[in-house]
């Protein structure tokens, strides 16, 4: 720039000599190389105008979020919404993002926007964990990404494992407790061959279950049909024998020979109660009766400890007569039906 503008200034002073002998004249120089200098200057610094700026990138898109994530379908439709502004734009595009396990999100595709609010847009599935973003592509740039949405893809059958009770066991009940495991949130239904009995369930968070099934007499042989959250099925089964025990229950007194003379005297009833496998019983209903002579017969409810017993305390009061009395107990249970007992306590000189 300096070597241009030194360049004019001898251009210039060369050209003032000449005009100034051609017409004797110095204003008419001066007023000319004003004008030169200025245009020049004006020319080498002055700064383009800005285009005009670009389009705008546009609102994020939002992606529909599915009922149930899991599937079994290799394929899933995204259900893509955009900006009223953007719908049917063909200068716009949705770019689609997939997310798995450990990696960062990658572009696997991009579709055209649909004429209408919605852009479905098929895409492929990997096994486990998909997790899919979406943004809108355009001449301004890129948008920030949607939320994510999750599909799980699952095609195998959910495994299914009884723990309670084992096959071909003997079960002292009307009803058989089926314990066992498989996968989350999977629907377990148990059916009953030999009476027709069924009933529904599904497996906890861990995976774990519990179901009760009636039992008939004899042989059961029982299924359990497993759908995941997927949609895969599965069955075990196995068989049990329905047994023909009873409940058990013995009374027991603190006395049985009580001496009128030492009336009055205290009395404890114990009743101890064992299932048709002679396990302690507990929760079972327990009515005990004392029938002395002489004095009003007394009748008290209880239930069997986790133990499987249940005590009644009482006294026998003066004015008993001599003679022979009675105490009984009473048990009934929903699972096993009902038992009883008695004993005898006498009332002696």
């Amino acid at each position: 720039m300096i070597a241009r503008i030194a360049l004019l200034a001898g251009v210039v002073a060369l050209g003032l000599g000449v005009i100034y002998v051609g017409v004797g004249g110095l204003g008419f120089v001066v007023k000319g190389i004003g004008s030169t200098v200025g245009g020049f200057v004006e020319g080498v610094t002055a700064t383009p105008s800005p285009r005009a700026s670009v389009a705008e990138v546009s609102d994020s898109p939002s992606l529909a979020s599915p009922v149930e994530p899991y599937t079994s379908e290799s394929t899933v439709d995204l259900v893509v919404t955009v900006p009223a502004s953007l719908v049917g734009d063909l200068d716009h595009r949705i770019r689609v993002y997939l997310t798995l396990p450990d990696q960062n999100p990658a572009a696997i595709a991009e579709a055209q926007l649909a004429d209408a609010p919605k852009t479905i847009i098929p895409v492929e599935l990997t096994d486990g964990i998909n997790d899919f973003t979406v943004s809108i592509v355009g001449p301004g740039g890129e948008s920030d990404r949607s939320l994510p949405v999750r599909y799980v893809f699952d095609d195998e059958p959910p495994k299914v494992t009884i723990t309670s009770p084992k096959n071909n066991a003997t079960v002292n009940s009307s009803a058989v407790q089926i314990k066992g495991k498989t996968q989350a949130r999977t629907t377990l239904l148990a059916s009953n061959a030999a009476n027709g009995s069924r009933i529904a369930g599904t497996a906890e968070a861990d995976g774990t279950f519990s179901l009760s099934l009636a039992l008939a007499a004899g042989t059961n042989k029982i299924t359990i049909a497993a759908t995941d959250p997927a949609g895969n099925q599965s069955e075990a089964s196995l068989s049990v024998k329905r047994g023909t025990g009873k409940l058990t229950v013995t009374l027991a007194a603190s006395d049985y020979s009580i001496k009128r003379s030492q009336l009055p005297e205290p009395v404890t009833l114990t009743a101890t109660l064992t299932d048709p496998d002679g396990k302690a019983l507990a929760g079972a209903d327990v009515t005990f009766t004392l029938s002395m002579p002489g004095i009003p017969t007394v009748t008290v409810d209880a239930k069997t400890s986790a133990q499987g017993k249940a005590t009644f305390k009482t006294t026998v009061p003066k004015g008993a007569d001599i003679g022979q009395g009675s105490a009984t107990v009473l048990v009934s249970s929903e699972q096993f039906g009902s038992t009883e007992d008695f004993t005898v306590i006498s009332i002696v000189k």
